[in-house]
Parts: structure tokens; sequence; C-alpha cells
């Protein structure tokens, strides 16, 4: 019987999970997700390279009504759709580390505990991430579990970047610039090195990780310096349902004269702004694209633009730049959005190769180009499958 690692990546109403073979390679064995928990589940397969396998029976996911009862269900069918595979130990997306945890941890009561306790600076995120590690916990005491955190990777940034401007009292209570998608960031740091070779991987990049939510990070020889997110995953870009970076002023106007409450603030900004309150009708960038109404081109050009304008607030950061990279959902599929950002920035040396950027690239960029552009999918789970089996041994 052949060993396996368990990689979980829980939201407020879903499980994600993939099952890596030991050794590890690129591809999983099996990837999906648990879906609408505690409204109407669903399961979902999303491939993999062992042979495919039929999901559970609808009438199996009748009560699932929490994380507990979804990984229930979950290790009960990977007992069968697995077979032959051991699992030895289980790896979890954790949003937020703060400033205590900056690397992945074995998991222990005592860091569950601390882990749970950052809740508030992250709130819709860390509480499902610390649900699913309990009740896995409860469930099999015995699995090593380890926790992979999306703040980690920008631990390396200087404390000019992410030092807030307000009283020392709030910044002791952890109000600063975390920064997010560092699972993401590290993958396609790596991976940018092998798409380069035999060429030196890029000193100074600014990677694009665009998808429902969406950031920039600008590397510099391969260490996080700026990112566009900053204490909470609001910040910086605009989003699919989320505003991106937001005069205050508004805010405070929201309250005084709207009687706006700080739900109804979290409500609107979270949920019902970015692509989605722009379009009007959709935060799918594929949907927006293919929409011809001028809600819609707007939505788009506004997304694009921001895009744009970050990153060379990030070229700044860096004192130049050698290479874009694109990831993520939208960063890895939408054509039209890669093209208008790099035709915007032109002035940095990109010269966009329009036929490799229709294919998909990798490489996106002329030859003559002096900044080189890149589209590498991202593969986070295999990063905290990497984690996990170096942890675990």
């Amino acid at each position: 019987m052949s060993d396996a690692i368990l990689v979980l990546n829980a939201g407020s109403s879903s499980i994600k999970f993939a099952l890596f073979g030991l050794p590890l390679a690129a591809d999983a064995l099996l990837r999906g997700q648990i879906e609408g928990i505690g409204r109407s589940p669903r399961f979902l397969l999303g491939g993999g390279t062992a042979a495919e396998m039929a999901p559970p029976p609808e009438d199996a996911l009748v009560g699932i009504g929490d994380h507990a009862a979804a990984l229930d269900l979950l290790l009960d069918w990977l007992a069968r759709a697995a077979t032959g595979r051991n699992l030895v130990a289980a790896g979890h997306r954790v949003v937020h580390g703060g400033t205590q945890f900056t690397a992945p941890q074995r998991v222990t009561p005592e860091i569950v505990d601390a882990l749970a306790a950052l809740g508030p600076l992250a709130p819709h995120h860390q509480p499902h991430n610390v649900a699913a590690i309990r009740a896995l916990a409860a469930r099999r005491p015995d699995l090593p579990q380890v926790a992979c955190f999306d703040t980690a990777f920008h631990a390396t940034q200087p404390a000019e970047t992410t030092t807030l401007p307000l009283p020392a009292a709030l910044r002791a209570k952890g109000l600063r610039r975390y920064g997010f998608h560092g699972l993401s960031y590290e993958y396609v740091n790596g991976a940018l090195a092998a798409a380069a070779a035999p060429d030196p991987a890029p000193a100074r990049t600014v990677i694009a990780h665009l998808g429902n939510g969406a950031s920039l990070c600008a590397v510099k020889d391969g260490r996080s310096v700026a990112t566009t997110m900053g204490f909470s995953t609001l910040d910086g870009l605009v989003m699919g349902t989320r505003c991106g970076s937001l005069d205050p002023g508004v805010l405070l106007h929201l309250m005084a004269a709207e009687g706006y409450d700080a739900a109804a603030l979290t409500d609107l900004l979270y949920n019902r702004s970015g692509l989605l309150a722009l379009s009007g009708t959709s935060a799918d960038m594929r949907s927006l694209l293919a929409d011809d109404r001028p809600e819609a081109r707007q939505a788009v050009a506004l997304y694009c633009y921001r895009i744009t304008r970050e990153i060379g607030s990030l070229a700044a950061a860096l004192g130049g730049l050698d290479a874009l990279v694109f990831t993520g959902g939208i960063g890895e599929h939408a054509a039209p959005v890669r093209d208008a950002v790099c035709r915007g920035c032109a002035w940095l040396g990109l010269e966009l190769d329009a036929a490799a950027n229709a294919d998909g690239g990798p490489r996106l960029t002329t030859p003559a180009s002096r900044v080189a552009g890149w589209a590498v999918p991202t593969n986070e789970e295999l990063v905290i499958a990497r984690h996990t089996a170096g942890l675990v041994g």
C-alpha cells in the first residue's frame, strides 16, 4: 500500500481537496470539492492522474450541515476511491499566520488555538480553515496535520512596506500590512525559474494572481518586497465582488450620511462591489468579456487599468522590472486581460507577442522585449503537499 497526502482548503461553505501520492509528483491523484455545505451540498470532481472515480451518491450528501460532516463524507469516500493509498498526513491552506507564523507549522492543539485567535484579522477565511483542522483532528487524531499560510511568503517585506501610519497602540494589536496569496506566489516564483531556463531566473518580477480574488506581488531575488493586498484581502486591485483600494473617506461618508454599520459595510465591500457592482450583472470575467454592454466593457477596462497602475508602483518598489507573470484563473485564461495589461506596460519595455498571448504562452512577449511576459499556471495544492511531506517526513 503506497502513501498519500491530503490537501484541504476550507471556505465558508466548501472544502476543496487534492490527494497526492508519495513520492510527490506535480499532478494530484484526485482533485475536487464539496460545495454548498449547510445549504445544498454538491460533490464535484476536478480530475487527477488516478482512474476516474464516481462521486458519492446524492443521498449521501443529505444532512451535510458543517465541515465535520463534510470531512466524514470525504474521508469515507477516499477510503473507497483511493484504494491502495494509505493516508499519512494532511496539509491545510490557512489564510492568516499573523506575525507569529511565517513558515509552515505542524499542527498542535496550542497552534490551533493560536490560529483561531487570529480570526478577527481574517474573519471571512480563518474560522473555516480552523474548523477543518479541528474536524479532521476529531475524526483522525492520529493523522499529522500541517498548516501552510498565505501570509508567510510576505514575511520578508521590509518595515517601510508593512507599517501602517497609525498610533503605536493600534499597531501593537496587529494592524499592519500582511499580504495574501502567498502560496500561489511561492509556487509561481519557483516555476518561473524553470520556465526561463536555461537563462537565469528574473531578478525583479511582478506576479499577477488574478482570480475572483486578485493581487500583485513584487518579488526581488525570490523574496517578496511589496504586494497590493495589505491588512485585509479587500485592499489593492478590483476583484470579483471586492472593492480593492478605496478612499477611507467613502466609508466615513457611508456611515454618516447613509447609515451603514459595520455589518452593512462588510457585506458591501466583500460581496457587492468590484466587477459585480461595476457591470451590474456578473463577477465572472468570462461573462464580462462576452458582454457587449457599456457597463461590462467599463468593468473590464477599470479592472485592467488598476492592474496596470499598480504594476507601475511595484516596478518602482523593485527599482525596475525584468518579468511580469500572470497566474490564477483570469491570469492564466483571459487573453484579452493580459493583452490590455501588457500594452499598458509598454512604457516599461514590455513588447507583447499577440499570437503567443492568444495561445496562452507560456512566453507572452517577443524576443526583443526588455521585460519578459509569462503565463504560468499556479499550483497551491502542490506547495502545501511539499511542505506537509517535509515537516511530517
